[in-house]
């Protein structure tokens, strides 16, 4: 099904070509939804980029536009200032596409021409470390958008690029040899604790750090011992993060830096062959144009090291190198903070330079963002100053949904508490981070994010509840509804509902445009609050139109159940 947006480019794009003689596929059509609705619904901003091409008055141009289209969908048509056109679909037309939306898989989402494969890249802890309040913010952001490309038809790899490679380990695996006769069974918090002892030796004891170096090297090479050290290890660390994105139902493939190992020395020599190496103190270096630190001098990536071992510039060069020619991505996207967007930026450049990463085949994306912020405005932390464990935050939000579950569903079964405190909670966090801009900063609050008012998971939620309870009151049995009525719209409230429901599949479009997840948390409570007009000016049990104003409820449903889903979010069936 297209949407309204796709329908507009197309007649506006016919009409240019019917009124101006130009070649239909040499005719973009501008077309921009409109904030305002009282100025029309859509926008086409054609007229003034013809006008100095044609040479002619942009209001006489819009009006030869206008004189071109058919008017049937539209009750108004109409030129505003120096030559912007304005179309307010007519109730009718916008009645007809609400009842095919209704029935549509999709719900008004548009499949793309041509289907795509795109890896996302999201989440990337480290091993031997827990996941913490600052993994949050990938995790939850790359699920949103693999969600989002996988409802619109595309074919999404979800990768994990766990650090489970590099110096940390050969400093790890140092200190294990030392102090651990034979690969154990360690805890999480166990192997945490040897990492910080390792980390502190590794910094203050210099034969120590040498011994990891070695280590590392050791590891690369396939060492037999050094590796069975290293497996028991990952294998600790991977049952810590499972149990996280079990909790928070993030679905995703870890594909570990490691994996990418016996690729390196090959990446390093095809850099060397084409002239693109430099050796600086021993170390091999790509320099590219642009790229210098704060003395302004060259800034390097470094593909090996003077050691010969190799850092995480080789293994990033590796995988981008693996997705465009082994997996073949139309686009890649790496989810990670802010911090790391001029390595991305290197990365691409170097890929760019040798030759791999063609923009007209394949789409490259960093997609940064900014911190969780405590209440003090600072990065996030414990009382006694520790980073914050993230299976602390996600327990500790189910506890306060669950006090809201006592207090309001007092007679529930303990089953439906916790599974109240469980959805609400760990909903109203993901919908917290994901409601802000990525790239900006964001204040963690578990009383803001629980609220009923204002722009959280818990309104929404309880708007989607307030839409069953309006369908169980009415008796009818949506199935006998659906055959036997349309959805017919004709009161302003309701032309703004169905006319907001109708840009489901657009605001999802921007959203895999910009990769802006809070383009869709806006849209969903921009929904909400237009359904709670609809429903305080229009009466829907009992009246004329209740068969026609139940199918818009439903309809309504539908789509924020789906886009609550697309965020990582499900719903209740009370609150």
């Amino acid at each position: 099904m297209k949407t309204i947006l796709s329908f507009l480019e197309q007649t506006v794009s016919y009409a240019i070509a019917s009124a101006f003689s130009i070649p239909i596929l040499e005719v973009h059509a501008d077309i921009t939804p409109c904030a305002q609705e009282n100025f029309g619904h859509y926008q086409c901003n054609n007229a003034l980029s013809l006008a100095k091409a044609l040479q002619q008055n942009p209001r006489s141009i819009a009006q030869k536009i206008i004189d071109a289209i058919d008017p049937a969908s539209f009750s108004q048509i109409q030129i505003a200032g120096p030559g912007f056109i304005n179309f307010t679909l007519s109730p009718h037309f916008l009645s007809e596409e609400l009842t095919q939306q209704l029935f549509d898989p999709l719900l008004g989402a548009e499949l793309p021409v041509k289907t795509e494969r795109v890896i996302v890249e999201f989440s990337s802890p480290n091993v031997a470390k827990e996941l913490h309040v600052g993994h949050i913010r990938s995790t939850i952001i790359g699920d949103c958008l693999a969600r989002v490309f996988e409802f619109l038809g595309q074919d999404v790899i979800r990768l994990n690029h766990i650090g489970d490679w590099g110096t940390q380990f050969g400093m790890l695996i140092a200190f294990m040899k030392e102090g651990v006769s034979k690969p154990g069974e360690p805890s999480i918090e166990e192997l945490m604790a040897w990492y910080r002892s390792a980390k502190k030796r590794f910094d203050e004891d210099a034969d120590f750090k040498k011994r990891g170096q070695r280590e590392v090297v050791s590891l690369q090479g396939g060492d037999l011992t050094s590796l069975a050290f290293w497996e028991m290890i990952c294998a600790i660390s991977r049952r810590a993060f499972q149990e996280i994105y079990d909790l928070l139902d993030v679905k995703i493939t870890e594909r570990g830096e490691s994996f990418y190992n016996p690729m390196l020395s090959s990446i390093e020599k095809e850099f060397a062959e084409k002239g693109l190496e430099v050796i600086s103190n021993g170390a091999k270096c790509i320099y590219l144009e642009g790229f210098k630190n704060r003395e302004g001098e060259p800034l390097p990536l470094m593909i090996q090291k003077s050691d010969g071992g190799y850092n995480y510039d080789t293994t990033d060069l590796a995988a981008i190198h693996h997705r465009i020619f082994t997996e073949k991505a139309d686009r890649i996207i790496y989810v990670t903070d802010l911090g790391q967007s001029l390595h991305f930026q290197m990365v691409f450049a170097a890929a760019k330079k040798i030759g791999w990463l063609d923009p007209n085949k394949t789409q490259a994306d960093h997609v940064g963002f900014g911190l969780v912020l405590g209440s003090d405005g600072k990065k996030f932390k414990t009382r006694s100053g520790d980073t914050e464990k993230l299976i602390d935050l996600l327990t500790e939000a189910e506890s306060q949904a669950y006090g809201i579950a006592e207090e309001r569903l007092p007679e529930a079964s303990e089953e439906e508490k916790r599974h109240f405190a469980h959805v609400v909670g760990i909903g109203a966090i993901k919908y917290a981070d994901l409601s802000t801009h990525r790239t900006k900063d964001y204040t963690f609050s578990y009383e803001k994010m629980l609220r009923f008012e204002g722009n959280t998971a818990v309104f929404l939620l309880y708007a989607y509840v307030r839409i069953l309870g309006i369908k169980k009151k009415t008796g009818a049995p949506i199935e006998a509804v659906l055959r036997d009525k349309k959805i017919a719209v004709r009161h302003p409230s309701e032309i703004a509902l169905g006319l907001h429901l109708r840009r489901f599949g657009e605001t999802l479009h921007f959203v895999t445009k910009d990769l802006l997840p809070n383009r869709l948390t806006d849209y969903l409570y921009e929904l909400a609050e237009k359904f709670n007009a609809f429903f305080r000016d229009c009466r829907v049990e009992g009246s004329l139109e209740q068969g026609e104003r139940l199918l818009l409820c439903e309809l309504c449903a539908r789509i924020l159940s789906q886009g609550l889903h697309l965020l990582g979010l499900h719903t209740v069936p009370r609150m």
